[in-house]
């Protein structure tokens, strides 16, 4: 469950802008009892692509590491190419894959041929494949293949 300062609400409807099959699925608030501010946000539920999360406004005392991060799992160049510029938007690169986005919660790009070379029983191709990805922000997967490929 992703922990915002207070801005869950406006992080879940950011993620269901992005992603198929998905939707807000309800909005809780704090009542009289708090701790936030009666009839703030509490909690975001939402489902993207059909997983369903809860976002949790738990104030300023939590924030993002790299210790966490949501998996995007990606079939082409064109998915990675998407889901990367779109929560990208307004955040910050990182290597291999990694981004955070506006809201300060990081991200992985991956395409799933990744994990198919990197596992390869080859080791000079899983090497080659790793140094390649290394190099990158966003994963390139015709670079990915050259390294793979390359004799």
């Amino acid at each position: 469950m992703p922990v915002f300062d207070t801005l869950a609400e406006k992080a879940a409807n950011f993620y269901v802008s992005i992603f198929n099959n998905s939707k807000i699925v309800n909005i809780n608030r704090y009542g009289e009892a708090g701790p936030g501010p009666k009839d703030s946000v509490m909690t975001a539920v939402f489902q993207l692509d059909g997983q369903e999360f809860i976002a949790l406004n738990g104030g300023p005392v939590f924030k993002f590491t790299e210790a966490i991060s949501l998996i995007v799992n990606c079939k082409t160049q064109e998915e990675v190419d998407t889901y990367w510029a779109k929560l990208l938007a307004g955040g910050e690169e990182g290597r291999c894959g990694w981004l955070k986005h506006k809201f300060g919660l990081s991200w992985q790009i991956i395409p799933t041929l990744l994990g198919e070379m990197l596992s390869d029983p080859d080791p000079q191709k899983a090497k080659r494949v790793m140094e390649a990805m290394l190099q990158m922000k966003r994963i390139d997967i015709a670079q990915l293949k050259r390294a793979y490929d390359h004799d």
